[in-house]
């Protein structure tokens, strides 16, 4: 492989990169509100409120993104309606639609990530709770929202990970990060190889950083369910 080729491909490939973390940022903070709502109307929702919920992360989890991507870009401008309202003029951007279907992908599988951490609160936590006289959203803030968020945090990070990756299939729509940029850079150059080692090595990169953001934050929120560790001259 050649080294100043790669190194050409990185200074151009590295143009993406905002992009790339645009399309991963907005769609995990629109995904995040989706989970969160999705997971409290299958947890605590009436039957009517829940199965549709049930119904919306089988679809999305049971669909492979890239699917929905081309639903959301080709199929809603089939629709007059669609074309007709006050929101055509952003679902007719690819950006737009990107962060659409990205935002309902991971809301799917983020939903059930928190799903799992309100459903490991004990019980007898909440209980206790509402026997000491909090109310509903004060018992959530101070006993089920901490705690939820730290039993989801592992599987959340790596959802993270996943939707930075994801993002690459925003460029079949004709945007341009990291994947995007690759692609035409290997359309003028034919050198596939190198072009995709680079590729590969920045969305590492980008990833090896969010893991030890997510690392820092778990530490940061467990930090009293580790043992204080006493120093070696203090022991008798």
């Amino acid at each position: 492989m050649d080294l100043s080729f790669m190194w050409t491909a990185f200074l151009t490939l590295i143009h993406g990169v905002p992009m790339t973390l645009l399309l991963a940022g907005v769609s995990v903070a629109i995904g995040f509100v989706i989970a969160v709502l999705v997971a409290s109307a299958r947890v605590w929702g009436p039957a009517w409120i829940a199965w549709p919920a049930r119904a919306y992360v089988f679809a999305l989890r049971g669909t492979p993104l890239l699917v929905q991507i081309f639903l959301i870009y080709y199929g809603l401008g089939q629709f007059p309606e669609v074309r007709a309202s006050a929101l055509w003029p952003i679902l007719r951007e690819p950006f737009w639609c990107a962060i659409l279907a990205l935002s309902l992908n991971t809301g799917a599988y983020g939903s059930e990530i928190l799903r799992g951490g309100l459903l490991s609160v004990p019980p007898g936590q909440i209980e206790a709770a509402r026997a000491c006289g909090m109310s509903p959203w004060l018992t959530f803030r101070r006993v089920i929202g901490p705690q939820a968020i730290r039993q989801a945090l592992p599987g959340y990070g790596n959802e993270l990970i996943l939707m930075t990756k994801s993002t690459a299939l925003a460029s079949i729509i004709t945007l341009m990060e990291i994947t995007g940029m690759a692609a035409k850079l290997i359309s003028d150059t034919y050198r596939v190889v190198e072009v995709f080692v680079v590729a590969g090595a920045i969305y590492l990169a980008l990833n090896f950083v969010l893991t030890l953001l997510v690392a820092a934050l778990d530490r940061s929120l467990t930090r009293h369910l580790r043992p204080l560790t006493q120093p070696v001259g203090d022991i008798a």
